[in-house]
């Protein structure tokens, strides 16, 4: 039988997955989710558990949060704000922003109508100096290009991950994961 764990884009499951490699006979099979799929993917069964990015709807899930991810900019290497330390919704105010946030937020300056595309889809317009994108740093990092930089976003909230798994598969298997994501030696009892 074959554990199956979704994570979703910019997470990391790679040290979580060779302590299990290490301690079980059973097979781990570690499958990349868009955000949009996360959660079908955990409901319908079709991974076991999921690294997750929030907010979900925790309704028949159990949760444990693992971290905070800093939200940050994507700008063009040459833009003015590549200058900065870090920058401010209202110093964005200006841009066009290429992928909508998830928190909502718009620039104050009339949107180009952009086609829907990926995270990478959207750094890649960014590179091309045509506005700008806002993505949790992991995210900004898988998709980092020379021609692009970063710049942390203060006052926009942090974005949390977490381990979730569906209640009716509240089993020994996602248990012995959970104590791995927790740091249990495989000789320590849970508790």
């Amino acid at each position: 039988m074959t554990f199956r764990l979704g994570f979703v884009t910019g997470a990391t499951p790679d040290k979580w997955a060779r302590t299990w490699r290490e301690r079980s006979k059973e097979r781990l099979e570690v499958m990349p989710l868009t955000e949009a799929e996360q959660e079908p993917a955990l409901r319908s069964g079709e991974v076991d558990m999921a690294i997750v990015r929030l907010p979900i709807d925790r309704d028949g899930l159990h949760l444990i949060r693992l971290y905070d991810e800093v939200p940050v900019v994507v700008l063009a290497r040459d833009h003015y704000l590549s200058l900065a330390d870090d920058v401010s919704l209202d110093e964005l105010a200006e841009e066009q922003l290429v992928l909508p946030h998830r928190s909502g937020w718009t620039p104050a300056a009339d949107q180009l109508a952009w086609p829907a595309m990926t995270e990478k889809d959207a750094v890649e317009t960014v590179a091309a100096g045509t506005g700008i994108v806002i993505l949790p740093m992991s995210v900004a990092r898988l998709y980092h290009r020379k021609d692009v930089v970063h710049r942390p976003v203060r006052d926009l909230d942090p974005t949390t991950v977490g381990l979730a798994w569906a209640i009716d598969h509240d089993d020994d298997r996602t248990q012995a994961f959970v104590g791995i994501v927790r740091g249990r030696t495989a000789q320590s009892s849970r508790g």
